[in-house]
Parts: C-alpha cells; sequence; structure tokens
C-alpha cells in the first residue's frame, strides 16, 4: 500500500499498489499546468482518495484535470468516460523506485531542457495514433 496528500493535506490518496514507473508528457496543456506533466498511472479500482477541497477542470474535450481548491496541488489527469488515474507522482509520500517509462508529445518539448536516460519517446501525432488504434480494438 502506497499512501499521499496535496501540499496542505486536505486531499488524500492510498493506491493498493507502489507504482513502478512514471510517465512525461510535454504537451501544451502539462507545460502550462507545470512545465512537464509527470505521472503514475493507477487503475480506477487500485485508488481510494478523500477530501472534500477537490475541483476538476475540464482541461480538453476528452480529459479533465483535478487539483486541490485550497492549496492548489495538481492531482490528477483522466479521461472523461473514466478509466485509471495519471496521478502527479508528488503526491505519494514515498517515490522510491519510480523509473521513468516514457515521455509523451516529444515534438513539443521545450529545448531548453532534457531528461536523460534512454526510453519511449513519441511525438504528438504518434501518441494520437496511439490511442486510435487502442480505441479500435488494437494495443498501444
Amino acid at each position: 500500500m502506497t499512501t499521499g496528500h496535496c501540499l496542505c493535506g486536505t486531499v488524500r490518496v492510498t493506491l493498493t499498489d507502489a507504482p513502478a514507473e512514471m510517465h512525461a508528457c510535454h504537451c501544451e496543456i502539462c507545460r502550462r499546468q507545470g512545465l512537464i506533466g509527470f505521472s503514475v498511472q493507477v487503475p480506477e479500482g487500485e485508488i481510494s482518495i478523500s477530501g472534500d477541497t477537490i475541483r476538476t477542470y475540464a482541461s480538453s474535450d476528452w480529459g479533465h484535470r483535478a487539483f486541490c481548491g485550497t492549496c492548489g496541488t495538481n492531482l490528477w489527469f483522466r479521461l472523461n468516460e473514466g478509466g485509471p488515474y495519471f496521478l502527479s507522482p508528488g503526491l505519494l509520500d514515498d517515490m522510491t523506485g519510480l523509473a521513468l517509462a516514457d515521455e509523451i508529445f516529444i515534438d513539443r518539448k521545450p529545448a531548453g531542457y532534457a531528461l536523460a536516460g534512454e526510453r519511449p519517446r513519441l511525438t504528438g501525432d504518434e501518441f494520437y495514433k496511439m490511442i486510435a488504434s487502442s480505441s479500435e480494438g488494437g494495443q498501444p
């Protein structure tokens, strides 16, 4: 079990299992929200959430973001139809062992930084094609 909370402690999460990997997104929305959108994917049935200050924002036609209405901490991104939570890893009380697994929207990454190491890196078009093939019954 893994626990975490927002900056003020009002929103708390408990995960059934500790995530082993995190992901980085360089799209405009993630960059505006916090320079790079780091996330850990948590299946819907493996997270418990408490707190009465959770606010959501429809950041696109297909997804929304949640944040703490008191301290402003980014909490997660989620598709409108449900599915996994893409939780901000900074919420976790212990990030030991988290490895950066991949990056998306690499073609929109500012030239001023680079994340070290080798991993899959997808452009925005490659990511959208992967999502489209996944929704048509293919595997990402």
